[in-house]
């Protein structure tokens, strides 16, 4: 079951305490990035991600050194960033983003058997939705693939949606202030160079654009 949020010491204002919130920001996001402790050195990693119900999956090689170590139910830190636009100010100071970021605290499990299968099923959907006719991973594939799951207990979300927030004494500058947003998009989709058949990409690819 997801816990409480924990509280947000900077910028506090920014912080949205909902779990829906945390939520939208996990659902949107397809990369991760997970800090990965060791006695001589801290790496973080990036990876691909599906959230499934209370819990966040990550899927990678079983030969991964990183992966291996978050297996054994390190403490680590998985976070998120969307980033929504730039926030021209009047000063470089006053300059900064607009984003949505979230930040999962805990330790990954490593899943096997029914669980890793349908996990896997969880990622594929979420990180090729719509597609269906691709092979499914064989015994081999499956034994190469580690998939680690961390329950959604203790997170923290921050939306910055606000204008620039000049000094009183800037607003006389004749300088232009605003917003830049960003948008992310899908682009047509390009076919693979050894594809063997006259094949169309499927509606579901096509679709990609419309979901983004």
């Amino acid at each position: 079951m997801s816990r409480d949020p924990l509280r947000v010491r900077r910028l506090p204002e920014k912080q949205v305490a909902t779990r829906s919130a945390l939520d939208a920001v996990l659902d949107q996001a397809l990369v991760a990035h997970v800090a990965v402790p060791a006695p001589d050195r801290l790496a973080v990693v990036p990876v691909g991600l599906a959230r499934d119900g209370d819990q966040v999956l990550i899927h990678g090689s079983t030969a991964s050194q990183a992966f291996q170590t978050l297996a054994t139910g390190v403490q680590t830190c998985l976070t998120v960033t969307l980033l929504d636009g730039v926030v021209v100010a009047r000063s470089q100071f006053e300059s900064s983003m607009q984003y949505r970021s979230a930040m999962v605290f805990g330790a990954f499990t490593a899943l096997s058997g029914e669980d890793k299968s349908a996990a896997l099923a969880v990622l594929a959907a979420r990180l090729l939705p719509g597609l269906t006719g691709a092979r499914e991973p064989s015994p081999k594939e499956l034994t190469a693939t580690a998939v680690l799951a961390m329950p959604l207990e203790a997170w923290s979300v921050k939306v910055s949606e606000s204008e620039p927030e000049d000094a009183p004494d800037d607003l006389d500058r004749p300088v232009w202030a605003g917003v830049v947003p960003l948008s992310r998009s899908w682009a047509a989709p390009i076919t693979a160079s050894d594809l063997r058949f006259p094949l169309k990409p499927p509606v579901q690819v096509q679709d990609w654009p419309v979901r983004g």
